[in-house]
């Protein structure tokens, strides 16, 4: 072979080289960002678990072409902001009720005291409902088309902690300040003649340190997830509500990916929801357990103990819903959802 002929090779060779170099570049895996509360602890945090599973899931399903980046513990801001990226930029989120509420104010429905009487009853309510689906249409109509692919348990229902008194009974309440997550919670508290003051779960513990607020309440996940053991003493499984939150998309990225890799993103999110119920599901006692051993008390209530609860928390929340300009046809779909109406 000629020299030119040689030289004429390596060119052609070296510029296929580049070119397939240039077209490897050009289809790198897509990185999409999930933010959510909590601690990147498998043991602690159901949320994490999700996430975790659902980030395996997808990078499985797409071959690589999609890579979900998780952001723990609040990294990327408090729950109103995160939603503020969400609705904006092409990420996920999972919120909490404080950040879905300022935008959906019909979700604190699902929040009705007392409303499930267990894990069962619950998902079938947000999986089958109308109401659910409805609320899943408002927020995408208000959020530029953003969307509610799951409801994600957080760690089971939530109980009540505090570190004056055992509570049994509604009025063992009075006169104690709990922190709320929320404007709801607040509303219930007040219910039953105590206090509430909403505190960002990022500053929970030294609120209850300092005595800012006496008690809380969240399902036992959270608390060990909080180490809210070390300052609170008494545990009350009221069974108050459904223990949750909510698996966000922004509009534009849904709407850029392929059929393929909406559908494999879909999959994957109903997948790892599955995986995590379970996981959740299958650690509640010994959660508890865990919290005993450390010195809580564990107050279980009687079922004349629950009805007390419920017959004065629920009328009172549900009063409170109405005052929130949320139209009384969704709490009655709610209700009807629930089983809690003919």
């Amino acid at each position: 072979m000629s020299l030119s002929k040689t030289s004429l090779l390596r060119k052609t060779l070296t510029g296929s080289t580049l070119a397939l170099s240039l077209l490897a570049a050009s289809v790198q895996a897509q990185t999409i960002n999930l933010s959510y509360n909590g601690a990147p602890d498998a043991d602690k945090n159901a949320v994490h678990v999700f996430a975790s599973n659902l980030k395996t899931l997808v990078e499985e399903k797409t071959d690589g072409e999609l890579e979900l980046k998780l952001y723990p513990n609040s990294m990327l801001g408090e729950e109103q902001e995160r939603m503020e990226q969400v609705i904006s930029a092409p990420n996920l989120n999972i919120a909490s009720f404080a950040g879905m509420a300022p935008i959906v104010p019909e979700v604190y429905v699902s929040a009705t005291p007392f409303m499930f009487d267990g894990f069962d009853e619950a998902r079938r309510f947000f999986d089958e409902g109308q109401y659910w689906q409805q609320v899943q249409q408002l927020f995408s109509e208000r959020t530029n088309g953003a969307e509610i692919l799951a409801v994600v348990e957080e760690g089971g229902f939530l109980a009540f902690t505090n570190d004056k008194r055992p509570i049994t009974s509604p009025d063992d309440f009075e006169g104690l300040r709990f922190r709320a997550m929320d404007p709801s919670q607040v509303a219930l508290y007040e219910a039953f003649g105590a206090s509430g003051t909403p505190i960002p779960w990022t500053e929970v513990y030294m609120a209850l340190r300092t005595g800012v607020a006496d008690g809380q309440m969240n399902p036992p996940m959270y608390i060990l997830l909080g180490s809210l053991q070390e300052v609170q003493k008494y545990l009350t499984l009221a069974n108050i509500q459904y223990s949750d939150q909510f698996l966000v998309a922004n509009g534009q990225l849904l709407e850029s990916l392929s059929d393929e890799e909406r559908t494999a993103l879909l999959e994957a999110v109903q997948e790892a929801n599955a995986q995590a119920r379970q996981d959740n599901q299958n650690q509640v006692e010994s959660r508890i357990a865990s919290l005993e051993e450390q010195g809580m008390q564990v107050i279980r209530p009687s079922e004349a103990d629950l009805e007390a609860f419920r017959s004065k928390g629920q009328p009172a929340y549900l009063e409170w819903l109405k005052s929130q300009d949320i139209a009384p046809e969704l709490i009655d779909t709610a209700m009807k959802d629930a089983g809690l109406s003919s």
